[in-house]
């Protein structure tokens, strides 16, 4: 068939212009009767159709479509009550070329068919089709990917996904961690398969460069005889015919490589898949790094918080001891609240408990409980005077760039017999409160100025011995200022809180926390509250220790 290059299209309505209404008409145009045979043949359509003659059957003059449509117009045409106005425009492809032809009864009762040229159109309405199926993608891409923060599950959803809708298979790799390539490998229809590979990334061309990740490379076409056996996914079926290497762009970091691999059964990536391929990897490699990122972080949290979760301390030297924390909001775990315990040197010295509240919440409060905490392990050497040590991280406080304070409570305690006797010294905190055997609750009149306001403060030591079953409280404000209750606007108060430990006589310390706390959560109902840190010591019933009894040094930091 003859080409239709540099031949000018129009409508039907064009056509029609001059004196013959379809030969002297730029738009190819074929008139032919009720009996298929083709009666007049334009110029344009000439060139189009080279065996489209006169005298010939429209089944050899016509592409099999129109062929067919001219025979069913044909049909309608000789039903009853048929209106000629019911025909319609049908379309096809001639060569290369997509045509809409437009039917017209003749006064013989012939069809004149009118051919408009629609390539142009097709191929956008293709190229609208498949930028919307990208687009899809990319949006369904993205949301599978930002679902989790997980490293490895990032790496399967990116695989899986490049395997299902961009190759026949798919492998990220992704920078080495401890000498070895995380790898996962994805073929179209299994499951994704994760891996950990002793290799050298330099043994793939382009695989090295794109794990670097600056300066940025470009998409790397391979050889596929030159494929490692261990970057091939298991199961993948076929001959490999090509493969490409993309990198996986990373917030300023490498994110790790795309390797996309198509059977010999399909066609090679073109130059539009391949820019598709691209916009892909950046996602990919945007929720990767971003994975990547809060993997590392979490890591370093949890060393940095080692040491600041609860310890499990029954006992201490025959002392019941036990402490508890909520911090003001559901995800934190550090805030302005703290408790430590350290054990004396030897058996004989006394072990110090200390209860202290920084001023706000959050993590710039932690900052400073971090501060007055390593501050107060550094003067552990003189734990036997309070005042002392108070004075002395007072001033601490005082020539940092801090502007908060904090009240305190310290507790020296040892067990002498079946007694546990204290030194209590308070700076500026709540009073300690001791519940007796008979359920009696006594407050502990420490007094003593807050820390880190002025120059000079003053603080003031009170003892106390607790009998076996009886109980020291220290607390902060926490509890007390808790607002809830019937109208949720009532602070929980020193009464319930002294009534509330009055119910826990005879307990022990474990129990008497969990008791305090529990109560302090029904009041709160749900509502806002401040940090509540909790510290029990008891002394327990009899005189024998337990096999929990250690010196194991506990602290705890919220």
């Amino acid at each position: 068939m003859a080409s239709t290059e540099g031949v000018s299209v129009v409508g039907p309505e064009q056509c029609r212009s001059g004196p013959d209404p379809w030969a002297p008409a730029p738009c190819p145009v074929i008139r032919a009767d009720e009996a298929g045979t083709v009666l007049e043949v334009n110029p344009a359509a000439l060139l189009l159709m080279a065996g489209a003659a006169p005298g010939v059957s429209v089944r050899d003059a016509l592409p099999g479509w129109l062929a067919e449509a001219h025979e069913a117009a044909v049909v309608r045409s000789a039903l009853p009550d048929q209106d000629d106005g019911a025909l319609a425009p049908v379309s096809g492809r001639i060569a290369a070329h997509s045509f809409e032809a437009h039917p017209t009864r003749g006064r013989d009762g012939s069809l004149v068919w009118w051919l408009a040229d629609e390539t142009g159109r097709r191929l956008a309405e293709e190229a609208l089709a498949t930028e919307r199926a990208h687009t899809e993608f990319l949006t369904e891409a993205s949301n599978a990917l930002l679902a989790s923060l997980n490293t490895e599950r990032c790496m399967a959803t990116t695989a899986r996904l490049a395997a299902e809708y961009l190759a026949d298979a798919a492998v990220v790799v992704t920078p080495p961690s401890g000498g070895r390539l995380p790898v996962a490998r994805a073929v179209t229809g299994r499951a994704t398969e994760l891996d950990l590979v002793a290799v050298d990334p330099s043994g793939l061309p382009g695989l090295g460069e794109a794990l670097q990740g600056y300066p940025p490379v470009a998409s790397r076409w391979i050889d596929p005889a030159t494929l490692p056996a261990w970057i091939v996914p298991q199961g993948f079926d076929g001959t490999i015919g090509s493969v490409v290497v993309t990198p996986l762009p990373g917030h300023g970091v490498p994110a790790g490589a795309l390797i996309l691999f198509r059977s010999t059964a399909h066609a090679r990536f073109d130059e539009s898949e391949e820019v598709f391929a691209r916009l892909f990897a950046a996602r990919a490699g945007a929720s990767l790094s971003a994975a990547r990122l809060y993997s590392e972080q979490s890591a370093i949290t949890r060393t940095l918080m080692r040491d600041l979760l609860p310890p499990r301390l029954r006992r201490l030297d025959g002392v019941e001891i036990a402490g508890g924390y909520r911090p003001a909001e559901t995800g934190d775990r550090v805030g302005g609240d703290f408790y430590d315990v350290h054990p004396g040197s030897t058996e004989e010295d006394a072990s110090l408990v200390v209860l202290g509240d920084v001023c706000g919440k959050g993590l710039e409060a932690a900052v400073l409980t971090g501060k007055i905490r390593n501050t107060l392990q550094a003067l552990m050497p003189m734990a036997d005077d309070h005042g002392r040590m108070l004075r002395l991280l007072n001033g601490a406080l005082l020539t940092s760039h801090h502007t908060r304070f904090a009240t305190l409570v310290m507790a020296s305690v040892k067990r002498t017999g079946n007694l546990v006797r204290l030194r209590l010294t308070s700076a500026g905190h709540p009073s300690p409160l001791v519940v007796r055997g008979d359920g009696t609750v006594e407050e502990i009149a420490t007094r003593g100025t807050l820390i880190g306001v002025l120059e000079t403060i003053a603080v003031d030591s009170v003892e106390a011995v607790l009998q076996p079953g009886e109980t020291c409280l220290l607390y902060t404000d926490g509890f007390t200022e808790a607002r809830g209750g019937p109208f949720g606007d009532e602070q929980f108060g020193e009464e319930r809180l002294a009534q509330a430990l009055s119910e826990c006589a005879g307990m022990p310390a474990e129990a008497v926390v969990e008791r305090i706390q529990m109560l302090a959560s029904q009041w709160l109902r749900g509502g806002p509250h401040d940090d509540m840190a909790i510290i029990a010591i008891s002394a327990p019933h009899t005189n024998h220790l337990s096999a929990v009894d250690g010196r194991t040094r506990g602290r705890f930091t919220a």
